[in-house]
């Protein structure tokens, strides 16, 4: 944990929140016995796969592997960070956040915030004098409710604008730096980074202003400059126009990516309000995320020039891994000379829509890209694409989708889906038979069979599902066990025997970045006897004993080795003496 917060009172938090409630908040559940039943909002989930256990305090679903408490399921699904998602649930609870003295970075992050709002209002009201920028937009067709709704403004001209009016201390200097909205030169001195720009505020999930993008007026370079990567701005997550989207529209059938700034605010104005961008940047695991939980359909939509292309082939291969049954990624290529924004103003919002409705499946998409220069005619060629579509089609996750794009593809190489198919898993084969070093991770992996976990991990699974059967634990004795999940074993005896009342999801929260504990809530899922007749206490102590055990039989015979080879020294000797009584006592 950051130690920002106190430990004490993330505890208490996390075992007085009401999963059920926070959770109902955002999603629907159904009882079902003892817990309730969700559709995952986290994939494309048909029939309820989600579990919520009031009791335990946590989340699972059986289909996609999601899982986490409360807290983990703010971070996740309305994208909080740990802070904003304890602040969120503390909110909820009538409770203050007891702030420890040395939490700069958290008051640090308030103020930034604060700051943010401030100079977007700054900027937004220096539009208000400039005739310049005004007659811009103008000639951009943005009307003043459009400029409203997104927040445009203005950098006005200068070095020092942002410095002088808000850097007044070295405090404030210290954050306009962290921000990226002031730039320190070699010589301790500072600049504006941006000047003279129409300013394009950038929201996070809640609204909140979190970055900036500036555009010149001019045919000056760059045209585009945004705020650098900050503690509240990562490019890789965020996506413009996807709150003002969400506030303008309750149901989101359909989203189109696109470029820039005025492509958004264009298409926007014009009555396409589910329009988005990626900022700069290729289309990420994270955005793909984000997307898909608001619509299973997407629509990128780029200039038809080389430079959309290639945009348009990086979001195609980071998408492959998130295609799902019932998802439909398209892509629409714009007339030469052409963006969303002008294509809109030109021709009309009916015309621009039909372009959406006639672009290119991300299947056809694909087969044209891998079938450029080759001669489907022959047979080199034919292997040539066959080749190339595999370590792409491998990455699709199984399922009707993945079937239909190796039927179309080997209509295209004219040869069998089934051999086709044989081919793409001997990739998959190869890939799953390099040799990989057994970790704790894949300790706590539970979908890897039907086999019995291991000793080590059904005792991590006790503790977590009957913390109380902790208490009364009789001696154990395997602290120097080096086995993985020994380390994190110990960790939770000793924290269910010295916090009261602790339940599973504060165990789970407790060593959210422990290398170990991040996985523990994989194994919080119960798969134990749902009966009065289980006994959880001595379930765990006969596996502790076991686990001694096992110790105790590994070192003994770790020392007659030694002894066999006459390398035994007194030390060892009395060691082996002392292994051996244990051992048989057990």
């Amino acid at each position: 944990m950051s130690g920002l917060i106190p430990q004490h009172f993330i505890n208490d938090l996390v075992s007085r929140v009401d999963i059920v409630d926070v959770l109902s908040k955002r999603i629907d559940l159904k009882k079902a016995g003892k817990e309730f039943k969700a559709v995952c909002p986290f994939h494309n989930d048909k029939n309820p796969s989600l579990t919520i256990s009031p009791s335990k305090g946590f989340y699972h679903c059986f289909s996609c592997g999601a899982h986490g408490t409360a807290l983990g399921f703010l971070m996740e699904y309305e994208h909080l960070s740990f802070v904003e998602a304890i602040e969120s649930l503390a909110s909820d609870l009538g409770l203050e956040v007891p702030y420890e003295k040395s939490s700069k970075p958290i008051k640090q992050n308030n103020d930034l915030f604060s700051m943010m709002e401030k100079l977007q209002k700054k900027f937004q009201d220096n539009l208000k004098d400039e005739l310049k920028a005004i007659k811009y937009l103008k000639e951009r067709g943005i009307d003043g409710r459009t400029a409203k709704k997104f927040g445009i403004g203005y950098a006005k001209k200068g070095w020092r604008n942002i410095l002088d009016e808000f850097g007044k201390n070295e405090k404030k200097i210290n954050l306009l730096t962290s921000l990226g909205l002031i730039i320190k030169k070699s010589d301790d001195n500072y600049y504006d980074r941006f000047r003279d720009r129409i300013i394009f505020p950038i929201r996070d999930a809640r609204g909140r202003f979190i970055g900036f993008g500036g555009r010149v007026f001019n045919d000056e370079q760059p045209k585009y400059l945004n705020s650098p990567e900050t503690s509240l701005f990562h490019k890789g997550k965020e996506l413009y126009g996807l709150y003002e989207c969400q506030q303008s529209m309750r149901d989101i059938d359909r989203l189109v990516v696109v470029e820039g700034y005025m492509d958004v605010i264009g298409l926007s104005q014009n009555g396409v309000e589910y329009a988005v961008a990626s900022m700069g940047t290729a289309t990420t695991n994270d955005h793909f995320n984000r997307l898909f939980r608001l619509t299973d359909s997407i629509f990128f939509c780029f200039d038809g020039d080389d430079a959309g292309l290639k945009a348009a082939w990086r979001a195609l291969e980071n998408s492959l891994i998130h295609l799902r049954d019932g998802r439909q990624i398209k892509f629409v290529f714009l007339p030469d000379g052409e963006d969303p924004d002008s294509y809109i103003k030109n021709n009309g919002t009916s015309k621009f829509e039909e372009q959406l409705d006639s672009g290119k499946d991300l299947s056809d998409f694909l087969i044209d890209k891998i079938s450029e220069n080759i001669d489907l005619k022959s047979i080199d060629g034919k292997a040539r694409l066959a080749e190339r579509a595999k370590p792409l089609i491998s990455k699709i996750p199984d399922g009707i989708f993945k079937e239909l794009i190796i039927e179309k593809l080997s209509i295209s190489v004219n040869i069998s889906s089934k051999k086709l198919t044989a081919l793409i898993s001997k990739v998959n084969r190869k890939e799953s038979m390099r040799p990989k070093t057994r970790s704790f991770t894949k300790m706590m992996s539970h979908k890897s069979s039907k086999a019995q976990p291991s000793i080590i991990k059904k005792s991590i699974m006790l503790i977590l599902n009957y913390p109380e059967a902790a208490k009364s634990i009789k001696t154990h004795d395997f602290k120097d066990y080096k086995k993985p999940g020994i380390k994190i074993l110990l960790k939770l005896i000793k924290t269910t025997q010295e916090e009261a009342n602790i339940n599973a999801a504060s165990l789970i929260e407790r060593w959210r970045d422990d290398d170990e504990g991040r996985h523990l809530a994989k194994l919080a899922i119960n798969l134990f006897p749902d009966n009065p007749e289980f006994d959880a206490s001595k379930e765990l102590n006969d596996s502790l004993v076991q686990i001694t055990k096992n110790f105790y039989s590994e070192r003994i015979n770790f020392l007659i080795e030694k002894q066999s080879k006459n390398e035994l020294s007194e030390k060892d000797k009395n060691e082996l003496s002392r292994m051996i009584i244990r051992n048989k006592s057990l």
